[in-house]
């Protein structure tokens, strides 16, 4: 018998969670923030991914460096 999850996402997640209760939050008023605010747990993956490509690419220039300083030497 196969697996009836297999193939499907895992659902909405945290940050989108987090994304709709703010939206809600501030349609109803409880919350008076910017939208850019409110919206800022929707762009969270895409940040994090963009910081982690940018950590891989320094880390990679510093290794890049330090083996042609060695092989100067």
């Amino acid at each position: 018998m196969a697996k009836q999850n297999e193939g499907k996402s895992g659902g909405i997640g945290v940050l989108g969670l987090l994304g709709v209760a703010f939206v809600v939050l501030k349609l109803t008023g409880v919350i008076d923030w910017s939208w850019w605010w409110v919206t800022l747990p929707f762009w969270g993956g895409l940040v994090l991914g963009l910081v982690i490509i940018f950590l891989v690419y320094i880390v990679s220039v510093v290794i890049e460096v330090l083996e042609s300083s060695r092989r100067r030497s």
